[in-house]
């Protein structure tokens, strides 16, 4: 819930159009929601200006569906980053729309260009660092920022 949806809230319950135990209810998520096995960050937004990212090793493909789904459910670009193929295909077969890059192990559920502060050049020395270079990449583009993408620029290169 960013702060927009706090004050529309708040207004709803001002003018009587939710009543209290409704409102409390709403709140009671904030700023974390608990899903037994992980606590989803719904203030992130509001702290840092992007949701927050969910890093899939150790995860189970529903656990990373199910935090997924709820952070969706609030904001738009939500980051899964290292994501394995069993994953990728978790978050298809549940309905989230989202962009899938293979290459940066890389999820965005309900993708929108965001607005970016400029451009960020995202470097990478060799073929190795390709997919997290990538993922820099895709990420910055995403949250809407121009980038100029340098790769195998290591000393193999000069």
């Amino acid at each position: 819930m960013d702060r927009e949806a706090v004050r529309r809230l708040l207004a709803d319950l001002a003018a009587g159009r939710i009543d209290v135990d409704t409102a409390v209810a709403r709140l009671r998520s904030l700023p974390y929601e608990d899903l037994g096995f992980a606590k989803v960050d719904h203030h992130r937004a509001v702290r840092t200006g992007a949701a927050e990212a969910v890093y899939c090793p150790g995860k189970t493909p529903e656990q990373v569906v199910a935090i997924l789904a709820r952070l969706a459910h609030h904001h738009t670009n939500v980051i899964a980053t290292r994501v394995g193929g069993d994953v990728a295909t978790a978050v298809a077969a549940a309905g989230l729309p989202h962009a899938y890059h293979a290459d940066a192990r890389l999820v965005i559920v309900r993708p929108e260009r965001g607005e970016g502060v400029g451009l960020i050049v995202v470097a990478a020395a060799g073929t190795a660092d390709l997919p997290v270079a990538e993922e820099a990449a895709l990420v910055a583009e995403t949250l809407g920022n121009r980038v100029e993408r340098v790769y195998d620029c290591g000393v193999a290169g000069l």
